[in-house]
């Protein structure tokens, strides 16, 4: 999950607050943005040890920050492309996104193209980018003490209260190093930098695929540039209508659904883990380390793990049945030094409290803020946040603190445009797994039905994030490398099971 002169009439009208898109590239050289689309690239190595390896090369691509004065301020979007091997049959290229948002994806398609076969992945040229804002592509930087400003409200309403006045500083922060530039990091505006991209390389359409709110940025493009739109698989789907604060409550039930999961394994393997012999017991185990965190910050290795941050421990392993005993070992090793023994925690528990507490200006989380913040706009009254919170509390005692908290976006500025209704019928290709923990299956299937065009492929049964290129499973592997082959979608939804 990481995270902006004077101006043409022409360019003034074409991006207008009402969001009338940049439909083809003749439109883009009336407003004056000619110059970026014929931009040449200059490639070179990516000093990147695995992307250098795979024999990667990486270009600046120069794109302006606010594309309503395409004469102002530039900045660089940063790319990497894994040619093409099969020359005679290039298909052309394929972009990709992460998801986050703020993750770099630069490297993205190095691991990707693993799950692809020969005949696809050497008929494109494999584009990563970092978007803007991110990684090597005008980085933002608050200077936040944190890696993430997503949180927990915590058990009672001190703790709520202290966590809104982290989260306006969080905002502050941002407002002062940043200023109103931070405004144009924007998904509306990364779909036009890869807009850009396409027109750089020559290219008059793009395939892409992506994950999480990649699957928002790829969906987004297609509203905006459905001429230039060819094949897109866009993976763990987020509903573009819910994009923002709708979309983070929407985790509380999927993830209180995958802890009962978790719970129950752990339980069956309790002579390993003496976590409990029931789910139940398992569960209720959790729930008090939480309520003691709250009291008192549990001390684990240099860290203070407190009931903001306890529950993001467990969000990260829920997402991946495969973590399972990577979370129950955590949970093991929190509980030790609940009852004050010292404990080193894990390599996997360190990364995470390190990303939270401790984030190296790379890995903190402004970036991530300034596109879910800059997209939409937040309710502002902590009221709203709070009654939510209580509302939820019974039904989701772990995540309902979470998935209604109130973040730095209710400081935020308002958003510089209107987010985008996504509403058509580019031909797409929608993966979602039932058990998806942050984007939850129900929002793959109302993107399905926004893109009309598209087909749906459920992995029906499997607690996974991320599908493709992440959860080795033959049938939705098989559908995608398909379609990327041959522009073929299933005539009709699909439903995959584990392998």
């Amino acid at each position: 999950m990481r995270a902006l002169v004077a101006t043409t009439a022409a360019a003034a009208s074409l991006l207008a607050g009402s969001g009338v898109a940049l439909a083809d590239q003749e439109t883009a050289q009336r407003g004056g943005l000619d110059r970026f689309y014929q931009q040449k690239l200059d490639w070179k190595a990516c000093n990147h040890k695995e992307l250098d390896a795979a024999g990667a090369e990486c270009a600046d691509v120069k794109v302006p920050l606010n594309y309503a004065q395409p004469r102002g301020r530039t900045i660089t979007v940063a790319i990497s492309r894994l040619a093409a091997s099969d020359k005679q049959n290039r298909r052309g290229v394929m972009l990709s996104n992460p998801g986050g948002p703020g993750g770099p994806g630069l490297d993205m398609m190095l691991g990707v193209r693993e799950s692809m076969t020969p005949d696809v992945k050497s008929r494109y040229d494999l584009i990563g980018m970092d978007p803007r804002g991110i990684g090597r592509s005008a980085p933002i930087d608050c200077g936040w003490p944190v890696g993430t400003m997503l949180r927990s409200a915590g058990v009672d309403r001190a703790g709520f209260d202290a966590n809104t006045r982290f989260e306006k500083d969080l905002a502050k922060r941002c407002m002062v190093k940043e200023g109103p530039d931070i405004r144009h990091f924007t998904t509306r505006n990364t779909a036009r930098d890869m807009d850009v991209i396409r027109g750089a390389l020559g290219e008059q359409k793009i395939s892409y695929f992506g994950w999480s709110y990649g699957t928002y940025l790829g969906s987004v493009y297609t509203q905006m540039f459905p001429q230039r739109s060819d094949r897109f698989v866009l993976d763990s789907a987020v509903d573009s209508k819910k994009f923002g604060v709708p979309m983070v409550q929407d985790m509380g039930k999927p993830n209180e659904a995958a802890l009962d999961d978790w719970a129950n394994w752990t339980a069956a393997r309790d002579g390993e883990y003496h976590l409990g012999k029931t789910g139940k017991q398992v569960r209720t185990h959790v729930e008090d380390l939480i309520k003691q965190s709250a009291r008192q910050p549990i001390r684990i290795g240099e860290y203070d793990l407190d009931q903001h941050v306890l529950p993001l421990v467990l969000f990260g392993p829920l997402a991946d049945p495969r973590r399972n005993a990577t979370l129950a070992e955590t949970i093991q090793q929190l509980t030790d030094a609940a009852a004050g023994k010292p404990v080193k925690p894990s390599d996997a528990l360190e990364s995470d409290l390190r990303h939270v507490y401790k984030p190296t200006p790379e890995e903190q989380g402004s970036g991530q803020a300034a596109i879910m913040c800059g997209d939409t706009r937040s309710p502002r009254d902590p009221e709203w946040y709070w009654r939510n919170i209580q509302r939820d509390r019974a039904a989701e005692p772990v995540f309902g603190a979470f998935a209604n908290n109130l973040t730095a976006c209710a400081f935020w500025p308002e958003p510089v445009e209107e987010p985008t209704k996504v509403h058509n019928s580019v031909p797409s290709l929608i993966v979602q797994a039932t058990g998806d923990t942050r984007t939850a299956y129900e929002s793959g299937v109302a993107l399905h039905k926004s893109m009309a065009g598209s087909k749906l492929v459920t992995l029906q049964d499997v607690r996974v994030h991320g599908v493709f290129g992440r959860y080795p499973n033959k049938c939705t592997e098989n559908v995608v490398n398909t379609y990327f082959r041959d522009g073929t979608l299933p005539k009709t939804d699909l439903t995959c099971r584990e392998d």
